[in-house]
């Protein structure tokens, strides 16, 4: 069985705690784990690169930004470009289409 730990706060502490949560639309003791966890825990890629693994960026790197719309669409398809655009254009058209 895992044990567990609890810890008593000082009031300052309680109370600040219980209002950052309220701003964040958390609870106090989910805030708190969040808060130790992000001190205390080392994140994966971390633990992979100081345990000598292969990150996940390891394992793409060779193929991150290869592709070129060039070799497939004359003068590149170019979709990077102008995307909130494209974007609202196609909100237009769907509503255009749902009110017909």
């Amino acid at each position: 069985m895992e044990e567990r730990m609890t810890i008593t706060l000082t009031p300052d502490i309680e109370n600040a705690l219980v209002e950052q949560a309220k701003e964040h639309g958390t609870t106090p003791e989910q805030l708190a784990l969040e808060s130790l966890r992000e001190r205390f825990v080392t994140p994966v890629e971390e633990k992979a690169m100081s345990n000598g693994e292969e990150t996940l960026y390891d394992r793409l790197k060779d193929h991150i930004g290869v592709i070129d719309s060039g070799e497939h669409v004359p003068g590149g398809a170019r979709m990077s470009e102008e995307t909130g655009k494209k974007f609202a254009a196609g909100m237009v058209e769907k509503r255009r289409r749902g009110r017909l």
